[in-house]
């Protein structure tokens, strides 16, 4: 495999994992707008408070957008 070959590759394969994750991150934010009532917040709240900040992060900052 030539060095352009790999590049080329490994570019795509980046590219590939970026949408992945970006189309995961929508799915997730959808879900999360599902919780849209003050008591759903509450719920929702107290589900990610159980876990470690650095495993909810994600969570946390797409509920802080949404419910700004």
């Amino acid at each position: 495999m030539s060095v352009i070959t790999a590049k080329f590759a490994a570019a795509r394969e980046f590219v590939a994992e970026h949408r992945a994750a970006a189309a995961r991150r929508r799915v997730l934010e959808a879900e999360l707008a599902a919780f849209s009532t003050p008591a759903d917040r509450l719920e929702i709240e107290a589900i990610v408070s159980r876990y470690p900040d650095e495993e909810t992060r994600e969570v946390r900052d797409i509920l802080d957008r949404q419910f700004v």
